[in-house]
C-alpha cells in the first residue's frame, strides 16, 4: 500500500466512528455551503412531513417543487420502515418544511439564480424548517441540503436531524457545473440517463452535456433527415424525438440543463450511413464533405429539430480532432478547394464558422472544443464559448482574448482516465493564473467528462462517482472555503460516497483509482 493510500485509509477509519451530522466540528454536507451555523439540539422528523408554500410567489403549476419534496422525503427515508414512537423521546418534532420562492418564473436557463437560505429552528409549535429562495431551482438545492442533515435512527426507527438550529446561506461559485455523457461509443438506455441526472442533483451539478452522436453511431431520431439514425448500432439502440424531449423535461424539473452536441466536421462518420453523400467518398468517410451544400443543409435540419427539444442557451458544435486529409485526397473536394483558394486549414475554419452561423440563426450561443480557438481564435464568433480539454493554460489565453471558457482539462477532469484520483479532481482550479476579475467572469465554470469508449450501462455510475463529486465541490463552494489539502475532506467525501450508495447510486470507493473495487471486507466509510 502506498503512503498516500495509508493516509487516506487513516482518514477514513477516523470517519467511520462519526455519524452523519458529525459532532466534533465536522459538517457532513457535500458540496460545502457558503455559510453554515448550527447548534446542539436533536430533532425528530415527522413521518408525515408537510410541505408549506405559505407566502410564496411561486404557484408550482408544473409540480416542480411538490415532486422535489416527495423525492427528498424518499431519499431521507431510504426505504427504511419508519414506524417508531415519538412518545417519551424528549425531542421536538419537525412537522414540515416551509418554502418561500420569490419569483413566479420556473424557466430554467443559464445563469438562473440558484441561491437559497435554509433555516432549521430548534423550537416552535408547530416546528417548521424554512427555505427562502429567489427561484424554485434554488429551493431544489435547499431541499437537497436539508436531506443531508437527516439520518435514520435504527434504534428509534425514526428520522432524526442533529445539531439544530441550522442556518445555511448558499449559492454557487460558477453557473456552469457540468457532466458529459457519451451515447455514441456505447448506447445508454433512457432509464440510465435519468439515473445519472438524479445523481447529479445530489452534488448540485446543473448541466448534462449530451454528446449524442459521433463516428461510431447516430442514435437520435432527426425528423428533418430521418435516415440519420440508420447510423445507430442497432434498431433498439436509439432515442426517438419524444425520448429526447422526455429526457430534457425530466432534467429541467430537477434543475439540470441539457446541452446537446453534434461534433462537426470530424467525428461524424455515422452520419453517412443514412446519407452517403455526406462522406467525401466511399473509402474516405470523414470529416464531413466541406464542398457539399447538402452537408450544411443537414446541419441546419439537425439544429432546427434541436431547437424544438433543447431549450438551453447553448449548443455544442464540437470541432475537435479534425483530420482533413480526406479533403485533399478526394479529387472532387480538392478541386473545390483550389477553385475557392482554400487550404485544408482554411476549409476547416470555413466549416466551423459556417456551422456557427447556422446555430446562431436558431437562437443558440455556440460552444466549440479548444482546437477551434487554437487554430483561428480571432475568427470565432464572439458568442463562442471555448471548451478547454487538451491541457492547462488554455482558459487563461481564451479569456485574455475576451471569449468565454469552460474548463475540462483532460489530465484532471476526464472520468475515463481511471488513473486520475479524486484528489486530482478536487484540486483542479478553473481560475488558475486568471487574476483579473473581468476575465474571471468569462470562465463560465467546468465540466467532468464521461467519455464512453469503455463504459456502458453496467459501469457508468461507479466510473462517474465519487470523483465527479470532488469536482462538483470545486465548482459550487466559495474558493475561500475549499480545502487547501484534498486529504482534509476525505472523510466528508467518504460519507457522501456512502450516502450515494444508500440512495442506490453505485459510487466506487475513494481508495485507489477510478472505478476501483473495494480492496477488502469492511465498512463503506473505510473504503
Amino acid at each position: 500500500m502506498s503512503s498516500a493510500a495509508r493516509l487516506l485509509l487513516a482518514a477514513l477509519l477516523a470517519a467511520a466512528a462519526v455519524g452523519p451530522c458529525a459532532g466534533a466540528g465536522r459538517v457532513d454536507l457535500w458540496p460545502m455551503p457558503a455559510s453554515v451555523a448550527r447548534g446542539a439540539q436533536t430533532l425528530l422528523v415527522s413521518r408525515d412531513l408537510k410541505l408549506s408554500t405559505a407566502g410564496s410567489n411561486y404557484s408550482d403549476g408544473r409540480g416542480i417543487l411538490r415532486e422535489a419534496f416527495q423525492r427528498m422525503v424518499a431519499v431521507v427515508e431510504l426505504d427504511h420502515v419508519v414506524n417508531g414512537s415519538y412518545d417519551g423521546r424528549g425531542s421536538p418534532v419537525l412537522a414540515g418544511v416551509r418554502v418561500v420562492v420569490r419569483s413566479p418564473n420556473d424557466e430554467l436557463n443559464f445563469g438562473v439564480d440558484e441561491s437559497y437560505k435554509l433555516s432549521v429552528p430548534a423550537t416552535g409549535n408547530p416546528l417548521y424548517a424554512q427555505i427562502e429562495a429567489q427561484t424554485v431551482f434554488g429551493a431544489l438545492h435547499a431541499l437537497e441540503t436539508f436531506s443531508q442533515l437527516c439520518n435514520f435512527d435504527f434504534n428509534a426507527r425514526l428520522i432524526e436531524l442533529h445539531s439544530a438550529p441550522w442556518t445555511i446561506m448558499d449559492m454557487p461559485r460558477f453557473h456552469y457545473r457540468g457532466l458529459l455523457i457519451d451515447t455514441s461509443r456505447h448506447y445508454l438506455p433512457v432509464p440510465v440517463i435519468k439515473s445519472v441526472i438524479d445523481s447529479m442533483t445530489f452534488s448540485k451539478l446543473n448541466v448534462l452535456h449530451w454528446h449524442i452522436v459521433d463516428e461510431q453511431s447516430f442514435p437520435l431520431q432527426i425528423p428533418s433527415y430521418p435516415k440519420l439514425w440508420n447510423g445507430a448500432y442497432s434498431y433498439s439502440e436509439r432515442y426517438t424525438f419524444d425520448d429526447a424531449i422526455d429526457i430534457v423535461q425530466y432534467a429541467e424539473k430537477r434543475g439540470v440543463n441539457v446541452l446537446a452536441e453534434i461534433d462537426v466536421p470530424g467525428h461524424a462518420l455515422s452520419w453517412g450511413v443514412g446519407y452517403p453523400s455526406l462522406w467525401p467518398s466511399a473509402t474516405c468517410k470523414e470529416p464531413l464533405d466541406v464542398s457539399n451544400n447538402f452537408t450544411f443543409e443537414v446541419i441546419n435540419g439537425i439544429l432546427l429539430d434541436f431547437s424544438k427539444i433543447f431549450k438551453f442557451r447553448f449548443v455544442h458544435l464540437g470541432g475537435d480532432e479534425v483530420n482533413t486529409s480526406c479533403w485533399t485526397t478526394t479529387p472532387r473536394i480538392k478541386s473545390w478547394l483550389i477553385q475557392h483558394g482554400m487550404s485544408e486549414s482554411d476549409a476547416y475554419r470555413y466549416f466551423v464558422l459556417r456551422a456557427q452561423k447556422i446555430a446562431i440563426s436558431h437562437g443558440y450561443d455556440i460552444i466549440n472544443w479548444e482546437e477551434t480557438f487554437n487554430n483561428f481564435g480571432e475568427k470565432l464568433d464572439r458568442k463562442t464559448v471555448v471548451h478547454n480539454w487538451l491541457g492547462s493554460g488554455v482558459a487563461e489565453k481564451v479569456v485574455t482574448a475576451g471569449l468565454r471558457c469552460i474548463v475540462s482539462n483532460q489530465d484532471k477532469w476526464y472520468l475515463d482516465h481511471l488513473d486520475t484520483t479524486w484528489e486530482g479532481f478536487y484540486m483542479n482550479e478553473p481560475l488558475t493564473n486568471i487574476y483579473n476579475p473581468e476575465q474571471q467572469r468569462l470562465v463560465l465554470g467546468g465540466e467532468v467528462c464521461m467519455w464512453g469508449e469503455h463504459i456502458d450501462a453496467s459501469d457508468i455510475q461507479q466510473t462517474i462517482w465519487p470523483r465527479a463529486a470532488a469536482a462538483a465541490e470545486r465548482l459550487w463552494t466559495p474558493v475561500e472555503k475549499l480545502a487547501k489539502d484534498a486529504g482534509s475532506v476525505a472523510a466528508r467525501l467518504a460519507h457522501f460516497r456512502c450516502l450515494l450508495n444508500q440512495r442506490g447510486v453505485a459510487a466506487a470507493p475513494l481508495a485507489g483509482y477510478g472505478r476501483s473495487a473495494p480492496s477488502e471486507p469492511g465498512s463503506c466509510l473505510k473504503q
